[in-house]
């Protein structure tokens, strides 16, 4: 009788090894799918002009220079255009800075700081280009007051419109 009991007890060890050893693995299978992702990034861009402060007028030729900044969305290509200005009788090529007591005060803007590229607003003539990186970029605005002007005394002031285009 203990031999039969040994071998029971024998059997019964053996039987649950083997159970424990032949259970099935959990979440041995799997499967696949997909998940659809997309965005659109619109071209967009801003423009911010600074001010150009001539300073004092002698009858000598004056330079002074500005910045326009300009951020577009990458790989966006733009030009940027200045307008005549609000003087009477201005034009992209002569701009008028205006006194109250009715004098004018004649000025250009340029391109280039050799000041031999009037900036204006026809683009593929007179604008600048660019193509937007993402990140703001900073143009130079080249102003200047011609010599031997013989304006009335008083402060003069004109309000140039950047117009981005892209």
């Amino acid at each position: 009788m203990f031999f039969a009991k040994k071998n029971r007890f024998v059997a019964a060890s053996i039987a649950a090894v083997v159970l424990a050893s032949s259970a099935p693995a959990s979440f041995a299978a799997t499967a696949s799918g997909t998940l659809t992702i997309s965005a659109s990034v619109v071209a967009a861009c801003t423009v911010v002009g600074s001010a150009i402060a001539f300073g004092a007028y002698t009858q000598s030729v004056v330079n002074q220079s500005g910045t326009i900044t300009v951020l577009c969305t990458n790989g966006t290509a733009y030009n940027v255009g200045l307008d005549a200005g609000t003087g009477t009788g201005s034009t992209v090529s002569n701009r008028k800075m205006s006194a109250a007591g009715g004098g004018t005060l004649n000025y250009a803007l340029y391109r280039d700081a050799a000041r031999t590229n009037n900036w204006g607003s026809t683009i593929g003539t007179d604008t600048a280009t660019g193509t937007g990186s993402g990140l703001t970029q900073t143009l130079t605005v080249y102003g200047q007051i011609a010599a031997a002007q013989t304006p009335l005394a008083g402060a003069y002031s004109d309000t140039v419109t950047v117009t981005l285009t892209y």
